[in-house]
């Protein structure tokens, strides 16, 4: 079972892909440097890729998504 503390929501509108909130400064709306390409290739576990926010430079190591969430290896929301 994906444990739901290491999951963050993510949108992609056009062709940018953003979260709500950055997990570790909570500036709201931040674009990610990734591509709608980079969170597919991620789909079940098949590539990892470290992501580092832009607004504060906190960084994760993203193992899985799917259409809907980012999975980190490490807990990202509070208890």
């Amino acid at each position: 079972m994906i444990p739901f503390r290491n999951t963050w929501p993510y949108d992609i509108i056009r062709n940018d892909v953003f979260v709500q909130e950055c997990p570790f400064c909570r500036s709201p709306h931040v674009l990610l440097p990734l591509k709608p390409d980079d969170i597919k290739s991620m789909y079940g576990g098949a590539r990892k890729i470290t992501l580092i926010f832009p607004c504060c430079h906190g960084s994760l190591r993203l193992i899985d998504a799917d259409q809907d969430y980012l999975l980190a290896n490490r807990p990202i929301r509070g208890k």
